[in-house]
């Protein structure tokens, strides 16, 4: 239950392909009372998006705007190696190169439509037209909200400029769909919804200053009205809107209808339907609410579950407030085609384009929790751009596929300074496909068997052969990009090194699995890879000067953590690492998963108090707001890599690895009870 008075945390309904976040209305009536920061200080958008996986958007590609531009070659052990690369970039990329500027936020994800309620000065009887219709102020709105987590039902019990007024939100489980049943007074409000341009802006997902550069039309159709938007000069998607006769719709601006009741129920369902795909049959307001209250039993129904009722630790409530609503935002933010945006489809972060470094983060853990099948829908999309992949590698003169960092759906890489540098996104593809696999994934090894060698042949073909073993780099950017500047010279990150030799074993695992010799050349790497580097007993972030920068993410105490043990790791000298990171490190600097990340080493080290610390200190980055998003900053207000992790951390420390003991991740004073059925456990 939510009263509204916190702008951070307003309330979603979605199905992991489509989502829509509402205020306390249960519409978008007043989106600037849920702003986004802009990351250059000012404002950029809402919190109450509307997104859906293929609603995206390029604005006309300038001259120069090409990736081969800004391409240049690098030094490596085997010669020069070119890289899509880009100077240092501002906070909101304001001061780039048109050309470049254009490369790094097209194409961006749409913010589909704007919903809203619309008041009258006063009652009046029939209808009336627009202009006698106003928005409401955010000081005219009061009221409650319940997200029924059992239905996926958003109830909003509000007054609206002196009216009360019942809405019911839901999403369709299956169709881009999200249906509102309302109780309104007569005659004295409607609903009006506004379609914008692309937004090439950080955040915002929409451009409502442009409206020349696109096209609404409505039609009667059957079953309701059809809009029809045109962008750029083409057809880019439709909207659907099922309604009965009940409700008036008219076109009163380019880009603004009005939705009027008859009487005193509103009825609507409003679905995009992307250009090219079939309309489906007429959906009833009804019948998407019914069909939510069949999906999300059957979700809670299967599946893990933690139960720490019993803990008598003060924490264990919030953690399992944090746990229940974490599976409910990823399974509606991270649970769709393609690796969602950092602030899934609430927000659009980085113009909606997805980092595939943090994929293990937003669903790695859906098939530890039993739910492999969520983490399945998004496994296609690696096998749609192999090719990309593979020209990305075989352009750098390496065998296999290597994996982009900064996309959208077509898999082309976004210049930059950092992410065409980092390598820790590599293993991750083959991590994905072996928790399938360990999580019963019917045809999990066959289906994706050449994601994992083409992943494998390129991390055995770009490390480095040194006196004393296989190294990574230079150049290269660690997990911890805090040296990002230097990555000409950067060498040998412990977290990457570890997870080189662990991913090359995994796929030789497979190749056995599926009755093949295992490749001679992973085996050779997996086991020569250089020991991390150690300074006065600790290990170091990287292998050169300045050794350990005392910010960002620690990743090199994910050496062991969220890579499973291979004997690699020197346990005494990563216990000595983890204290001696707890000492001065710069938490403000951190991001949300690091602070599971953290537990989850803690976990494999033997430490489950320390375990337990971590993953619910009071730090900043690891607030869970009321609606159970994890907030970073203004700027990042939702996100979802802290969610998931937070479950990947709960699997390992209540449901342990092979060999383990039950809960490891908890202490084994009598303070906290912990009971887990269908956790999978971790490697």
């Amino acid at each position: 239950m939510v009263d509204g008075s916190d702008r951070r945390a307003p309330l979603s309904v979605g199905n992991g392909e489509h989502c829509v976040t509402v205020d306390i209305t249960g519409t978008q009536t007043v989106p600037e009372h849920y702003p986004v920061a802009d990351p250059a200080g000012g404002a950029d958008g809402t919190l109450l998006g509307t997104f859906t996986q293929w609603a995206w958007h390029a604005t006309p590609r300038p001259p120069g705007a090409d990736l081969a531009a800004f391409t240049r070659d690098y030094d490596t052990a085997r010669g020069p190696v070119p890289y899509v690369d880009a100077p240092p970039l501002s906070r909101d990329d304001s001061d780039l190169d048109p050309a470049l500027l254009w490369l790094r936020s097209n194409p961006h994800r749409l913010h589909v439509y704007r919903i809203g309620w619309l008041c009258a000065d006063a009652e009046r009887s029939g209808a009336s037209p627009a202009a006698d219709l106003r928005r409401p102020h955010p000081e005219e709105i009061t009221g409650t909200q319940e997200l029924d987590l059992w239905t996926g039902t958003l109830v909003s019990r509000a007054r609206l400029a002196g009216r009360s007024i019942q809405v019911s939100t839901a999403c369709h489980p299956d169709r881009d769909a999200v249906a509102w049943i309302a109780e309104v007074p007569t005659a004295s409000l409607a609903l009006e919804m506004e379609f914008p341009y692309g937004s090439e802006s950080w955040s915002g997902g929409a451009d409502w200053d442009r409206p020349g550069e696109h096209r609404t039309r409505i039609r009667a159709t059957t079953g309701g009205t059809e809009v029809v938007r045109w962008l750029d000069g083409g057809v880019h998607h439709r909207i659907m809107l099922w309604h009965g006769r009940e409700l008036d719709v008219r076109q009163v601006a380019e880009h603004r209808l009005v939705l009027t009741p008859a009487g005193t129920r509103v009825e609507v369902v409003v679905e995009p339907v992307a250009r090219g795909r079939a309309t489906g049959s007429p959906l009833t307001a009804a019948a998407v609410l019914v069909a939510s209250a069949e999906h999300w039993p059957r979700f809670w129904g299967t599946g893990a579950a933690v139960d720490l009722h019993s803990s008598t630790d003060p924490r264990a409530g919030e953690l399992e407030r944090r746990a229940v609503l974490s599976q409910y935002l990823t399974a509606i933010h991270s649970a769709g085609s393609m690796p969602p945006a950092e602030t899934g489809l609430m927000v659009n972060s980085w113009r909606g384009r997805f980092h595939l470094e943090m994929h293990y983060w937003h669903a790695a853990h859906f098939p530890l929790w039993g739910r492999p099948e969520l983490l399945e829908r998004s496994m296609p999309w690696y096998h749609q751009i192999l090719d990309v992949a593979r020209a990305t590698a075989w352009q750098q003169g390496y065998a296999g596929a290597r994996w982009p960092k900064q996309v959208a759906p077509d898999g082309v890489e976004s210049p930059s300074n950092i992410g065409p540098f980092l390598l820790w996104q590599q293993p991750h593809v083959i991590h994905l496909a072996e928790l399938l696999r360990r999580a019963g994934s019917p045809g999990a090894v066959p289906q994706h068997a050449e994601l994992v060698w083409e992943s494998a042949a390129f991390m055995a073909d770009v490390v480095d052969k040194r006196a004393d073993g296989y190294g990574l780099g230079p150049p290269l950017v660690p997990a911890q990009e805090s040296d990002a500047d230097h990555r000409e010279r950067l060498q040998d990150p412990p977290f990457e090194l570890a997870y080189w030799r662990w991913g090359l074993e995994v796929a030789n695992q497979w190749r056995t699995r599926l009755g093949l010799p295992a490749h001679p050349r992973w085996s050779e790497v997996a086991a020569g890879v250089r020991p991390p580097h150690q300074r006065h007993g600790c290990y170091t972030a990287i292998a050169v000067p300045p050794w350990t920068t005392r910010s960002d993410h620690p990743a090199h105490l994910y050496a062991l953590g969220v890579v499973p043990d291979t004997g690699y790791v020197d346990r005494a000298a990563l216990v000595r690492t983890l204290h001696d990171v707890l000492d001065d490190w710069d938490w403000a600097s951190t991001w949300g998963w690091d602070h599971p990340a953290l537990a989850m080493t803690a976990t494999r080290l033997g430490e489950p108090a320390l375990a337990v610390d971590l993953l619910l200190a009071d730090h900043a980055k690891n607030t869970y707001l009321v609606n159970g998003h994890n907030w970073q900053t203004e700027t990042l207000p939702a996100y979802l890599p802290g969610n998931g992790g937070l479950l990947l951390a709960l699997a390992l420390m209540a449901g342990g690895w092979e060999g383990s003991v039950t809960a490891p991740g908890f202490p084994r004073d009598g303070s906290w009870d912990v009971r887990s059925e269908g956790v999978i456990r971790s490697g």
